[in-house]
């Protein structure tokens, strides 16, 4: 086996690309490190088995056929303790960070919009094949800028930070399994630019290497995907855009592919608020 072995972490081009179609972004990676740096610029300023599977925070999502009744649950990682007994303190257990932490896994982010789901009824081909990160992570990412501005400054400040974090991963994924920057270079600038701690910015990186290539991109890919139909949506609607309105239609629909949410809001909700 060892002599057929890749001899570093980077798929093949063409192999990099299908993953990232498989978590529903359908950009190319040089498209993705385009639109990823603007937006970045603009921002700019469990048990211990499931902590080591996924060293972050997380939203278990329940079975979408057979569910009997099963809601999502919000995991946070088990945290080891100092020697004098304190907790170990990481980038997400800070009071300024647990706010739009919170909107992302809880609610109005992934746990509203798996309960809606489950409680609406979801076909199995809806279910099977339309669940991917692009239209799921969007909606988490989306849910944390409605909450931004009623929370307090430090959260809208953190808010922020993490929003720049996924714009960072949206071009540091690709640039990383394309070979334009080495995984010490992104580790820096995680740590530098966005002012993240080390752990996190090591997971990052691994995440973008070794874990699951390419899905780290469908945050912010899926987040721009829905403020653009967002946007076009009330420029079609004017002063009759109802924001619980449009948000109910976007649940209602399940989880769909960024391209068919819009051809369902323009070519029904759009009208139904019109009439």
């Amino acid at each position: 086996m060892l002599p057929r072995a890749r001899d570093n972490y980077r798929l093949p081009e063409a192999i990099y690309e299908d993953a990232l179609r498989n978590w529903g972004v359908d950009a190319s990676p040089l498209d993705l490190i385009e639109q990823a740096t603007k937006g970045y610029m603009d921002i700019r300023i469990a048990t211990e088995a499931e902590t080591a599977a996924q060293p972050a925070p997380h939203l278990e999502v329940p079975r979408m056929i057979g569910n009997t009744g099963e809601y999502p649950s919000f995991i946070i990682p088990l945290l080891g303790k100092n020697d004098d007994g304190s907790w170990v303190q990481t980038d997400d257990t800070y009071v300024a960070g647990s706010w739009t932490l919170t909107a992302h896994e809880a609610r109005p982010g992934h746990e509203m919009q798996f309960s809606s789901v489950i409680e609406s009824g979801v076909s199995i081909t809806r279910a099977l094949f339309a669940f991917n990160s692009a239209n799921v992570e969007g909606w988490g990412l989306y849910a944390e800028a409605v909450m931004r501005p009623y929370l307090p400054l430090e959260g809208q400040m953190i808010s922020l930070q993490y929003r720049l974090m996924r714009a960072a991963r949206m071009f540091l994924d690709p640039m990383l399994n394309l070979g334009l920057i080495t995984p010490e270079e992104a580790k820096d600038l995680i740590m530098k630019d966005v002012a993240i701690g080390e752990a996190w910015a090591q997971n990052e990186v691994e995440r973008y290497t070794y874990r699951i290539p390419g899905q780290a991109t469908a945050y912010y890919y899926g987040y721009n995907k829905m403020q653009a139909l967002r946007a076009q949506t009330e420029l079609k609607l004017r002063d009759r855009f109802d924001q619980q309105a449009f948000h109910d239609f976007v649940l209602a629909q399940g989880l769909l592919p960024p391209d068919i949410l819009k051809d369902a809001v323009m070519n029904e909700f759009v009208p139904s608020q019109l009439n």
